[in-house]
């Protein structure tokens, strides 16, 4: 059941995690591979997008025939006359030009389906982004579980210490109640620490789809810049949301053009074959054939301003598109300044952590020696502990804050994919799924008549992929990082 998979663990779970072997490790790649495979909104983006390949086969429908055939029977009493009739007839139409109309569709349809591939690589990113953060919370929560727990055994020592000096009137009972109500403390820091961990893992087994077992030190990332302008440069080029708005654009733009086609003409052939004659007494000689064979050509006139009126919403909608482009840039550029300068500030945290863990410790043991001699008391001693543990606490806090905003980085410059993170996993390629449908109810003759219609159709040029070459070389963004 679902809730024994992903259950919470128990206290004694929890602390056994802190302690497990090597051999249940797994690691950052190994949950990422696994969420790329099995993860519910991944999956349904791909579906979506699976949905979408099919726009372009029914766009391409339009440079094949239509075949179909008909049926009837019909029987007529009338003032005492019977009579029946039957008739069957095959008809076809195939279109040999069509102003550009269904060229321009065609177009506005791999516009549409590149979007959709682009909004797939969102999509992913932010998966895989959550993945991250959701592997390293754990990995905080569990060393912050066991600086909880140092805490607790420290204070329980310095509770019976402090209740043995004072029966023997080395201090007062007023010592004594301040350690016991530091371990008091301690305990439900304890309690809080195994909540969040508690909350921690569910998240990961959400995302992952399984509990965490022990999870080995986050590798460094890969593609990572070097400076804020390579990360720019790059995201201009690999951004999936920038990406997703120009498609989107590009499609619109077909879009007008194939409102325009309305206005010009259309040519195309017919035939159809039929029979008809009496169901009664069925004699295939008493059947009619007629065969019917004709070019047609059609060129509108008045519309009652339905076609000027289509054009001029086609128009406003690209207008709207290239504005959202505009606007993308705009918050790409927002999302990696935001990222850029949280990875910052948590890199200088870092090293301002460790450097105020190291004074915390030479001052919390200062603080012990000194109250031997009695020039401390229990008191200080105890804030001297809790601000050692506080700074342990903030380092770790820092340490995963880094990691979560290199993500970050790589996630605004659309370089947080399984090919980087995890190139071991069977990666999913959604040209593919494509290649599998575009040719369904493909007839020998369609590149003709495609090319015939693509005359009059405007030429958009394409988007510039984003290579892989565009990424800047492998940097690790760590000073610090969890496993320190």
């Amino acid at each position: 059941m679902l809730h024994r998979r992903l259950g919470l663990p128990s206290a004694a779970a929890i602390a056994a995690l802190v302690c497990a072997g090597a051999a249940q490790a797994e690691s950052l790649t190994d949950a990422i591979a696994l969420a790329y495979q099995t993860n519910p909104t991944l999956q349904t983006q791909r579906a979506q997008l699976r949905v979408l390949d099919e726009s372009y086969v029914q766009a391409r429908a339009g440079f094949r025939p239509n075949v179909s055939i008909s049926a009837d029977a019909s029987y007529q009493d009338s003032a005492g006359r019977e009579g029946d009739s039957s008739g069957v007839s095959l008809s076809a139409s195939q279109p040999l030009y069509t102003g550009g109309r269904v060229s321009s569709a065609v177009t506005a349809a791999q516009g549409a389906i590149l979007s959709g591939r682009e909004s797939l690589r969102q999509t992913e990113a932010t998966v895989l982004q959550s993945v991250v953060q959701a592997y390293v919370d754990v990995r905080r929560d569990l060393k912050a579980l066991a600086i909880r727990q140092e805490n607790v055994d420290i204070l329980r020592r310095q509770v019976d210490e402090s209740q043995a000096r004072f029966d023997v009137g080395e201090i007062t009972r007023t010592d004594v109640a301040q350690a016991q109500a530091s371990l008091a403390g301690a305990r439900a820091q304890f309690a809080g620490a195994q909540a969040q961990l508690g909350i921690s893992r569910a998240a990961y087994a959400a995302v992952v789809g399984q509990n965490p077992g022990e999870l080995q030190p986050e590798p460094p990332l890969s593609q990572f810049p070097a400076t804020i302008e390579q990360a720019f440069t790059v995201a201009e080029q690999s951004n999936p949301g920038l990406r997703a708005a120009q498609y989107d654009e590009q499609a619109s733009r077909a879009r007008i053009a194939a409102a325009r086609a309305e206005r010009m003409p259309t040519v195309g052939l017919r035939a159809s074959l039929g029979y008809s004659g009496p169901l009664s007494n069925y004699d295939p000689s008493d059947y009619d054939r007629s065969v019917t064979a004709a070019a047609t050509f059609s060129q509108p006139l008045f519309a009652g301003g339905a076609i000027n009126s289509r054009i001029r919403q086609a128009v406003e909608r690209n207008n709207s598109d290239r504005i959202q482009v505009e606007q993308a840039r705009r918050n790409l550029l927002q999302r990696l300044s935001q990222a850029w300068n949280q990875l910052l500030a948590a890199r200088a945290s870092i090293v301002a952590g460790e450097e105020q863990v190291r004074a915390a410790r030479i001052a919390f043991q200062g603080t012990q020696e000194e109250r031997k001699v009695g020039l401390r008391t229990t008191l200080e001693v105890l804030t001297a502990q809790q601000n050692q543990r506080d700074s342990e606490l903030a380092l770790i806090n820092a340490r995963r804050d880094e990691y979560v905003a290199s993500a970050g980085v790589l996630n605004v410059m659309g370089l947080l994919e399984a090919r980087y993170v995890a190139p071991a996993a069977p990666l999913y390629d959604p040209a593919k799924s494509f290649d599998r449908v575009k040719n369904s109810g493909w007839v020998p003759w369609e590149p003709v008549v495609a090319g015939l219609d693509s005359l009059a159709a405007p030429r958009i040029d394409p988007l510039p992929a984003a290579h892989a070459s565009a990424a800047p070389a492998p940097v690790s963004p760590a000073t610090g990082g969890l496993a320190r």
